[in-house]
């Protein structure tokens, strides 16, 4: 996920990246391995078996019909029939499913919220009481005895758009005055992250439980916590404006710990700040530079009307972010807390698995050639949570070293050990996280093509991480695509997840054969794949975020591609459909099911963005006409939601 695509946006510093290490590129690991005969097979068996010849899957235990302990005795069915690429303004899910718009941008989620003005005219005080804007990393959580029908749905919001969330009277243009600082009062209300009650009707449709009081809103102003190496009272994070945290930003994907409580990932953070002062320009750090700390910012121009994001009044504020936020949805009084052991970096997600009783957390940091990380408990995490201590403040933090043979090693981010020593200008822990990037490029990590979700097969432990597209260096195996345009997954294994070696291959390769021949002709077209998660039926679904100045483009190679989308593969097989695609302009992110997996939840998020195909056939959208581009949900302003999709049968979701 990113906010890459506003047309306010100044730099794609995303895909342009900050990385400037010259470690070696995942790129580099695969054109030594493969050839481009070996790649040009053209049946999915690629896919299934992976680049270097022979799956992973079985390395991990696991067949085609299970693992040879029986735990997973079949494998995955592809039983829907595949709905075609679209272009359309709407959502589209495969024949005999429903699907229903849920909690959009605006609804009324706590007491005395107002109801959404179309108009855009809903104050920044109103916003703060209702659901936030772009939806996307996202989890059900079961309430007790009746979980498939009730429960707690949190869904993270990543960025606002100032075309679609103000008034035509508003405008779009901060200004250093009143009406300036209630336009970003309003967006900071937007950001975040919404916890909903939920619940299932007897026609099978679902409900927000509005008089709940679990339900809470977590944005841009709420008190914060810190925990683990790095405190609130570090000399780092000591603002000049505000007296405690506040706040948490850009929040992309998510994590679940094994414990119940929510993990919100600040990635784009970067971007909200800027100043219009030269002499903060002339003495950006490495580290402001590294993060991809700018005067621009990405355009927002909150800085203009609100000094704790002015990079020259308020130089430490942006240290506040780049963390993962751990929240407890179950208790609507508890403080969120940044879990700095995490690391800090732009947390794309925080997939959690288990490991000999102690926690894992995979996080990839989305930018082009930046890395993949993993967190490892030191102790199991009930024995912790007995002493009174987060699993997540005690352990160690590892980023990914590729090698060209097929595995890989997890090399530790810790003080006093290799090159992060006080000789070397490190400090002490604390240092060495605030600084992650700049740790992980001293113990030459493999840089790669933006690493964004990480999911964790629940029965074979193999690992996904989409690297969503790239720039320079990043052609997929020989195709000869400079920059990378469609991107692909690897597929990795660590032997108990905790392990410090690990062995992977290629999953997928996306693109459009007409485009690419490496492309195999039997596999749906798509294009930068995002989103990932498996199911516990063991089928992978995949999201697709394809960049707004690319979507729908002949001249980007996304003309039959058409808009953003969801699939599903098998991972026994390498078969692959496409399950739903989305209105214009949008990106499809966020999926979780009820335990029965008979209710599915996906989020659409920026419906009607301006989009370069789009735009010069409608025009963009402005506040005056924030439509331009899309009208879903409703037929009149888009609005980022949640989608509901049941199979009309009451069968389980994809098969």
């Amino acid at each position: 996920m990113n906010t890459r695509d506003q047309e306010i946006r100044i730099i794609d510093t995303d895909d342009v990246g900050s990385n400037h290490s010259g470690n070696p590129h995942i790129q580099d690991m695969i054109e030594a391995r493969m050839s481009r005969r070996t790649v040009l097979s053209g049946t999915t068996a690629v896919a299934a078996t992976g680049f270097f010849g022979g799956s992973l899957l079985a390395s991990s235990g696991a067949q085609a019909g299970g693992l040879s302990g029986g735990e997973y005795c079949a494998g995955p069915v592809l039983g829907f029939a595949e709905v075609p690429a679209s272009s359309a303004d709407t959502l589209v899910v495969p024949e005999g499913y429903t699907a229903q718009i849920f909690a959009p941008w605006g609804t009324p989620l706590l007491p005395g919220a107002p109801a959404f003005a179309e108009d855009a005219s809903n104050s920044a005080a109103d916003q703060a009481l209702q659901v936030g804007f772009n939806h996307d990393g996202m989890h059900y959580f079961p309430l007790p005895l009746f979980g498939n029908h009730r429960g707690l749905l949190v869904v993270n919001h990543e960025y606002t758009d100032a075309n679609i969330i103000y008034s035509a009277a508003q405008g779009g243009t901060i200004t250093p005055d009143d009406a300036g600082k209630e336009k970003v009062a309003k967006a900071l209300a937007g950001h975040g992250v919404s916890v909903m009650a939920v619940s299932k009707k007897f026609d099978g449709s679902w409900e927000l439980v509005k008089k709940d009081p679990r339900n809470r809103r977590i944005t841009g102003t709420t008190p914060m916590a810190f925990s683990g190496p790095v405190s609130a009272s570090h000399p780092m994070l000591q603002s000049s404006i505000t007296a405690k945290p506040l706040g948490t930003l850009n929040n992309c994907a998510h994590g679940v710990t094994p414990w119940g409580t929510y993990l919100a990932c600040e990635e784009n953070w970067n971007g909200y700040f800027g100043t219009d002062d030269t002499t903060w320009v002339a003495s950006r750090t490495p580290l402001e530079a590294r993060y991809g700390v700018s005067a621009a910012g990405f355009g927002y121009n909150w800085h203009k009307a609100e000094p704790r994001f002015d990079l020259a009044q308020n130089r430490n504020e942006l240290n506040h972010f780049g963390w993962v936020v751990e929240i407890d949805p179950y208790n609507p009084k508890s403080q969120p807390v940044k879990r700095t052991a995490l690391g800090r970096i732009k947390h794309e997600g925080a997939t959690c698995t288990e490991s000999k009783g102690r926690v894992v957390v995979y996080s990839g940091d989305d930018e082009n050639g930046d890395y993949l990380y993993k967190f490892v408990g030191n102790a199991p995490w009930r024995k912790l949570r007995l002493q009174g201590k987060s699993p997540l403040d005690h352990g160690t933090l590892y980023v990914a070293k590729f090698h060209a043979d097929g595995s890989g090693e997890w090399l530790p981010l810790v003080h006093g050990v290799g090159a992060l020593t006080m000789e070397n200008g490190w400090a002490d822990q604390a240092d060495v996280l605030i600084r992650t990037r700049m740790a992980a490029d001293a113990l030459g990590a493999t840089r790669l093509h933006r690493p964004e979700w990480v999911a964790v097969h629940p029965h074979t432990k193999d690992v996904f991480v989409t690297l969503t597209n790239g720039s320079g260096n990043n052609a997929p195996v020989n195709s000869g695509r400079d920059p990378n345009p469609y991107g692909h997954i690897v597929r990795f294994h660590d032997a108990d997840n905790s392990d410090t070696t690990f062995s992977w291959d290629i999953f997928l390769l996306a693109g459009d054969p007409a485009y690419d021949a490496n492309v195999p002709a039997t596999q749906p077209v798509f294009g930068s794949p995002d989103g990932i998660w498996v199911d516990d039926s063991g089928l992978v679904w995949i999201q697709t975020d394809i960049s707004n100045s690319s979507q729908n483009l002949a001249s980007r190679g996304y003309d039959n591609i058409g808009n953003n989308a969801m699939l599903a593969a098998n991972p026994d097989t390498g078969e692959v459909r496409r399950f739903l695609t989305g209105p214009r302009g949008c990106e499809i992110t966020g999926v979780s099911m009820t335990p029965d997996q008979r209710t599915m939840f996906v989020n659409v998020q920026h419906p009607g963005e301006s989009t370069t195909f789009w735009n010069n056939q409608f025009g963009a959208p402005t506040t005056a006409n924030p439509s331009s581009v899309s009208s879903w949900p409703f037929g009149g302003r888009p609005r980022p939601a949640t989608v509901v999709i049941r199979k009309l049968d009451g069968g389980k979701i994809g098969s």
